[in-house]
């Protein structure tokens, strides 16, 4: 009998995971079905190029996969019992269906977060998923020159979309509002590149601006300040899907499933959580950030400690750790900020246009993994031990 693995989403973590499981186990041993609510890959960190109207490749998965040996699934989840190992679906017709598995990757990853702010939800716009980003790409055509367009937020989704709407529609007043300063987590060089960045595109930054109210036309700060604003972008917080939280699986507080090093669920072991659904522990015991520079290592890691507990082999010994952090300021301006292990900024900054390529590379290197999913350094594939249990890989201190 074939041994049963599910995954649960196929962003860039479920479907990196998956294509890596077919890559490492002998097709006649596993079952590896692949669940996704759309029909075709969403380039998550190209969501803001989306918004201000560039098109983007499509990427069906039916056609991804096939061949693989991976079976993917057009259903939406809506229950996991990890107790009795069965996941509800229901497929694109309507029709409720049980999977039943053997292992489970949970990958359902993380959506927009109003943060409890009065009105983000009925006014605001996001760009965490492609609805999201068609919709406020629908606002964006119809603003005229000089009308206002307000982004909340100043992390990375923050910078990349207020800089790529200022490129694109430089007759709109574009602002963005920190809680913090302008960058104020980077480099020295990386917050200097970066405010010339933002004066040459004619962004307005309101730092230390913690955004209490969203409203019809403007957005208002918790000193009263009001921001006139004719389409407001919130990139100010994520969350995880809140299915884990309905479930017997230890989670965090904000519902993010406990992992060890495996990836493997700290509660239930036949479970392992990647990408921004899993809390994970990196280099001087941080949490891992949700991004796809966490999320890619963490199906790496996934999947091979997979393999590894099935055929009995070595788990991985890869520590997780950041090198850098890979901005895009437009299609003309980057900025490479390099991070210590646990991602905290050096000195070192890459700028300018050889960064924006290097973003670019990186991106499609991300999306090209996940469109041939079998294919990279050639594995071997391995037999699944048929009399022995999964946890017999030979145990690696990580």
């Amino acid at each position: 009998m074939q041994h049963r693995i599910v995954v649960l989403g196929a962003g860039y973590a479920g479907a990196i995971a998956a294509g890596r499981l077919a890559r490492r186990l002998r097709r006649e041993d596993v079952a590896i079905t692949l669940v996704n609510a759309e029909p075709d890959f969403v380039e998550r960190v190209r969501m803001h190029q989306l918004a201000t109207g560039q098109q983007l490749r499509p990427r069906p998965f039916a056609e991804m996969f096939a061949g693989t040996g991976v079976e993917f699934r057009l259903a939406r989840v809506t229950a996991v019992d990890a107790d009795r190992r069965g996941v509800t679906v229901v497929d694109a017709d309507g029709t409720e269906a049980l999977l039943e598995y053997d292992t489970l990757v949970y990958a359902l990853g993380s959506g927009w977060h109003d943060q409890g702010v009065p009105g983000a939800a009925e006014h605001a716009h996001q760009i965490a998923s492609r609805p999201g980003a068609l919709r406020l790409r629908e606002r964006l055509a119809g603003l005229t020159a000089g009308q206002a367009v307000v982004v909340v937020g100043g992390g990375l989704t923050g910078l990349e979309a207020a800089t790529e709407i200022a490129e694109a529609r430089p007759d709109l007043d574009v602002a963005l509002a920190a809680r913090g300063g302008l960058g104020d987590w980077l480099s020295p060089k990386g917050r200097r590149h970066l405010r010339k960045v933002f004066a040459k595109l004619g962004i307005t930054v309101h730092e230390n601006a913690d955004v209490t109210a969203v409203e019809d036309d403007r957005v208002v700060t918790a000193d009263g300040t009001a921001i006139p604003s004719a389409a407001t972008v919130w990139t100010a917080g994520f969350a995880v899907h809140p299915i884990a939280q309905a479930t017997t699986l230890e989670v965090t507080g904000t519902g993010r499933i406990v992992v060890d090093g495996t990836m493997r669920s700290v509660s239930h072991p036949d479970v392992y959580a990647i990408g921004d659904a899993a809390m994970a522990m990196g280099p001087g015991d941080k949490p891992l950030r949700m991004s796809c520079a966490s999320g890619t290592p963490m199906a790496w890691q996934a999947a091979d400690s997979i393999a590894a507990r099935l055929t009995g082999g070595k788990l991985p010994n890869a520590p997780l750790r950041y090198f850098n952090q890979c901005i895009s300021l437009g299609r003309r301006e980057g900025l490479i900020q390099y991070v210590t292990a646990d991602d905290r900024a050096v000195s070192a900054a890459l700028t300018g246009r050889f960064a924006a390529r290097y973003k670019e590379l990186v991106c499609k290197g991300a999306a090209w993994s996940v469109a041939n999913p079998t294919l990279g350094v050639p594995t071997r594939r391995r037999a699944v031990r048929r009399q022995a249990p999964a946890e017999s890989a030979v145990e690696v201190a990580a």
